[in-house]
């Protein structure tokens, strides 16, 4: 059975039921050679969850956890719109800046965990505290807004009647798929986060592959930094990436990257994203409280989570769980 079926049952049966009894939400509309509508919208809003859980499977394939993304996405979107706004340096200068400042913030927090032994929820949490804090000194405590179309376009434009946030997605899931299953390098986030000892005893070096981890989770949450305020076209310190680092974990967990370490989904991690950015359009569309949106998502990941467990399933399904034949 395929690891992403439940995910994937559980997002088909979300949509299925939006076509249902959803008032217009499977409808699409061309506008300007761009396509619009509620499912066009989830992509384009769920790119941002797309991309942190990207980077918070490898982390939690290393038995670890990013408190901090949401955080690195705000002193991202700041650094970026102060460049923007007091410099006259090019869009890829200003985006390749703002992304260094977010990968420098990723190292920091796989030095503490990788090679400072810090427990990873600590460790994060420093940043996720002081991240934000940063962001704010930065800007003065003040929402920066600006004019830029080159840049504007990385959040608000668009490719072939697509949002050109799915294909940044696209493009950051794919190089991450290729690295991790065509190279040694998944092999290795997962041999540390199965058995941190036995790793370094295979010669292995664990903290180094922390390191570039949260690196990585790092880039990703800059990348979408810079999506969110690319779309606002300000950075808004306080809002920028808030909660989303929950989101980005739900969405991991429900697509079945286990939080004791030693095997990473990114596709099922996707498929995640995509059930909870439905989960908040369905929310929005039907008029219902937006301060439900949180039980809504937790309940929906207890259902995801409990499909997923053989042992719910046999007592559920009114039969015994499977066990391999013994030798």
């Amino acid at each position: 059975m395929s690891k992403n079926l439940w995910p994937a049952v559980a997002l088909a049966l979300l949509l299925a039921f939006n076509a249902l009894f959803t008032p217009h939400f499977i409808d699409l509309e061309i506008k300007d050679g761009r396509l619009f509508g509620a499912l066009i919208d989830i992509l384009h809003r769920g790119s941002r969850v797309m991309l942190l859980a990207t980077g918070m499977t490898l982390v939690i394939a290393t038995a670890g956890i990013d408190l901090s993304v949401g955080a690195v996405m705000a002193i991202a979107g700041a650094v970026s719109a102060l460049l923007i706004k007091r410099t006259a340096l090019a869009v890829p200068e200003v985006v390749a800046i703002a992304l260094a400042v977010a990968l420098v913030a990723g190292l920091w927090n796989g030095a503490l965990v990788g090679f400072l032994k810090l427990q990873p929820i600590v460790a994060t949490l420093i940043l996720l505290v002081a991240g934000r804090g940063i962001a704010q000194l930065l800007t003065d405590g003040q929402i920066i807004t600006f004019e830029r179309p080159a840049f504007e376009f990385i959040g608000t434009g668009s490719l072939l009647g697509l949002p050109v946030t799915v294909f940044i997605v696209a493009f950051v899931v794919a190089v991450t798929l290729l690295v991790t299953r065509t190279t040694v390098a998944g092999l290795y986030v997962e041999a540390v986060g199965n058995n941190e000892t036995a790793s370094r005893l295979s010669g292995l070096r664990p903290g180094l592959v922390k390191l570039l981890v949260y690196a990585f989770s790092g880039l990703c949450a800059g990348v979408a930094g810079l999506i969110e305020t690319a779309d606002i076209k300000a950075a808004d310190i306080n809002n920028a990436g808030l909660y989303l680092e929950l989101d980005a974990i739900l969405a991991v967990v429900i697509g079945g990257t286990p939080f004791s370490g030693g095997r990473a989904n990114i596709l099922g991690s996707i498929i995640g994203a995509l059930i909870m950015q439905t989960l908040t359009t369905t929310i929005l569309m039907r008029g219902v409280g937006v301060e439900y949106t949180l039980v809504v998502k937790a309940v929906a990941v207890v259902v995801v989570c409990l499909l997923q467990s053989a042992q719910f399933r046999a007592i559920f399904f009114r039969r015994a769980p499977r066990h391999e034949a013994s030798p």
